[in-house]
């Protein structure tokens, strides 16, 4: 089953390096609940700290989307090169990212499957996500498709727009790190997608240009990491998701996960990105002793 995949609290050099303590130590900053999975490919060392508990993923689900819409052209139900018209109707409101919105506010474009594929990654626009998620056949059959894999603990249950509308919404769209973790290991391992899909996404997850503050933010520069990143919006100073979730590349070629979820937070941006920077970092550092 897929919780066997995940190895966690085992006495590995990540944890002997005192991981799990600098993480909770860490994590005191955020002003909320902080939740944290790690785990090293090569040898599946791992630590977690609430890895267990249930996070709002906000745009972190564009990644099993992505997954699943991939699963979909796997099987002949899409394809990547068949275009598909995007109206002014299928805008997600001003509250939420969407570069196509704020480049075609008109609609009546078009665009490839594999284009919109790469906003949603890549640049993490919510239309595209929603025009996405129904061409793969909604929520249901998204989280259908990770129960086929085995995974139990993520569940994809609305759109953008309707996380745009209340902000409770976007707890139903929840996951835990551990879960994450996982799916982000299958992927690696190429379970679940072809060889090709894989790649694809792999590829737009490294090219994303959201949060270069959070995992990204102090690891050296040129790290390539291979990432999905998720925020709310912030209200009455209240932020209730600040997410990151990715696969590092290592100096000596190894691949470390790492997925932070700050959740029901009051602390301002640059704290709660600087919590996951942090983390991260200390990831790498462990990751990189251990060798």
């Amino acid at each position: 089953m897929f919780r066997e995949l995940i190895l966690i609290a085992t006495t590995t050099s990540l944890l002997i390096n005192g991981l799990r303590a600098q993480i909770e130590r860490i994590s005191h900053e955020a002003r909320g609940r902080v939740g944290v999975s790690v785990m090293l490919l090569e040898t599946g060392d791992s630590t977690e700290f609430h890895g267990n508990e249930h996070f709002p993923m906000q745009s972190v689900y564009k990644f099993p989307i992505g997954m699943a819409v991939l699963h979909e052209v796997e099987r002949g139900a899409l394809s990547l090169e068949q275009k598909v018209r995007v109206e002014q109707s299928d805008m997600v409101p001003a509250k939420a990212h969407s570069p196509i919105r704020d480049e075609h506010p008109q609609g009546g474009v078009e665009f490839s499957v594999r284009e919109l594929l790469r906003y949603m990654v890549a640049e993490s626009d919510g239309t595209a996500s929603d025009v996405l998620l129904r061409l793969a056949g909604g929520p249901e059959q998204v989280t259908a498709y990770l129960r086929s894999l085995g995974v139990r603990e993520i569940v994809v249950a609305t759109s953008e727009k309707e996380m745009a509308s209340d902000e409770q919404v976007q707890y139903r769209n929840w996951a835990t790190p551990n879960a994450i973790a996982g799916l982000l290991r299958m992927l690696y391992e190429g379970r679940g997608l072809s060889a090709e899909s894989r790649a694809l996404l792999l590829q737009f997850m490294t090219e994303s240009n959201t949060g270069p503050r959070r995992i990204k933010g102090r690891l050296p520069a040129g790290t390539i990491v291979a990432h999905k990143t998720g925020t709310s919006n912030t209200v009455n100073g209240l932020t209730r998701a600040t997410n990151d979730a990715g696969i590092i590349t290592l100096p000596d070629g190894r691949h470390l996960i790492v997925a932070v979820f700050v959740s029901d937070s009051t602390a301002n941006v640059a704290t709660r990105e600087s919590v996951i920077a942090k983390i991260a970092r200390a990831a790498w550092d462990s990751a990189v002793q251990s060798h």
